[in-house]
């Protein structure tokens, strides 16, 4: 797994803009309250990241290993 690098601040600060645009618009929902908390928790957005890390090396490693049985209960 590589090192966490965080997104340019200026990102940060768009897709924040854009979210509260929406939701002036609208109304917050789940999709805008997480994308929010995705904009001004530092901690949240490396946890976010290394979630999607763990998954893409369980898919690289080990996600075959699913369809190489004869069981196919799950399917």
């Amino acid at each position: 797994m590589s090192e966490f690098k965080d997104y340019p601040a200026d990102q940060i600060a768009a897709k924040l803009k854009q979210v509260e645009e929406f939701e002036n618009k609208y109304k917050p929902n789940a999709t805008t309250k997480g994308w929010r908390k995705w904009c001004t928790d530092p901690a949240y957005r490396k946890r976010e990241w290394q979630s999607r890390q763990a998954l893409a090396n369980y898919a690289k490693h080990s996600a075959h290993k699913a369809f190489s049985t004869n069981d196919k209960s799950v399917l």
